[in-house]
């Protein structure tokens, strides 16, 4: 399936650039326009094609039918709607106040914030491609879980109270709002507006990741060629237990989303990162770090921050570990 950009990057790298196959150079060449060119290729399928499955979802509507199902229900189908959704935690916020302001719950909005930035549909695909479908499922099963069990954790300690003072007072609004009436059906878009929104989608999304894609595949590519081999290995991978919190606290200060650090959690593994070890960098580097939690501070008071930014390491350490205690069996 994908041997056409793998054919692309032999000839670009070995014949046109006239790189050596057996240097690091060429090597790092080669991974670098292999992985570009595969994922700018899927990018462009992927949105478009998801784009037209979701150019009529309602937002309000989803936002009234989660409003009416309990607590357990919600926060899977929080995470499962913040998994189907193609938003980077900095455009989650407007989605954010939006489910607040209808009232929901704040443990069902934080399980969708928590989602979705760590799962999108190119995610998935690249990760099948990269490191198969057990690799994938895993990831899927606990991107969920950590929204599902964040959700709960934090409507248990009656969290909305540390929200800023306009989100708290939006959500007690929403609350106390009746219950929507049914509208009736919703107009099916023609497929001509259909392919325009996912053509605008497309041209949008892409023009918004494209240049992760580059950074977060140039530096898997540094990796892949430069790296001395075994350095990874002999300094963090030996599955020693503080190397899993360690990657964690490695990954704030860094920021990509899950399609652009792909590319550098191939290479880590290439190199001799353990799985859960990769996995844990990786986490933390798209959900926790330093730039979403400057976006979140606009709607969450310090003490909330601290609270999810505590959840989401604990949850991405424990995560490490068991992904390392049990990667023989993936």
């Amino acid at each position: 399936m994908f041997a056409i950009f793998t054919q692309l990057a032999d000839w670009l790298t070995y014949s046109i650039l006239n790189l050596s196959p057996d240097s690091k150079l060429g090597d790092a060449v080669h991974f670098f326009i292999e992985d570009v060119t595969k994922i700018y290729a899927l990018l462009i399928v992927m949105i478009y094609f998801i784009a037209l499955l979701r150019a009529s979802l309602n937002i309000e509507r989803v936002r009234d039918y989660l409003s009416g199902k309990n607590r357990g229900v919600g926060y899977l189908l929080g995470s499962g709607f913040g998994a189907i959704t193609p938003f980077c935690s900095c455009s989650s916020i407007p989605v954010f106040l939006g489910f607040t302001s209808a009232g929901i719950p704040l443990g069902i909005t934080m399980s969708f914030l928590l989602t979705s930035p760590l799962i999108n549909e190119v995610a998935i695909l690249l990760l099948m491609s990269l490191l198969g479908w057990k690799f994938t499922l895993l990831y899927v099963a606990i991107g969920i879980c950590v929204g599902t069990i964040g959700g709960f954790f934090l409507d248990s300690i009656k969290a909305e109270r540390w929200l800023q003072s306009f989100a708290a007072k939006a959500l007690v609004q929403g609350q106390q709002k009746d219950q929507p009436q049914n509208e009736g059906t919703p107009v099916i878009m023609p497929f001509s507006e259909r392919h325009q929104f996912a053509k605008d989608e497309t041209f949008e999304i892409f023009g918004r990741v494209w240049k992760w894609v580059i950074i977060g595949v140039g530096l898997g590519a540094a990796l892949h060629g430069f790296v001395p081999d075994g350095w990874i290995e002999q300094y963090l991978g030996d599955g020693q237990w503080w190397s899993v919190p360690a990657a964690v606290l490695l990954g704030i200060p860094l920021y990509s989303n899950a399609t652009g650090v792909i590319p550098v959690m191939e290479s880590l593994i290439i190199n001799g990162l353990p799985i859960g070890t990769t996995l844990a960098f990786c986490m933390s580097t798209v959900a926790a770090s330093f730039p979403e939690f400057i976006l979140l501070k606009q709607v969450m008071q310090w003490r909330l921050l601290a609270t999810v930014f505590f959840l989401l390491l604990v949850s991405f350490t424990v995560v490490g570990w068991l992904f390392n205690a049990f990667s023989s069996f993936l």
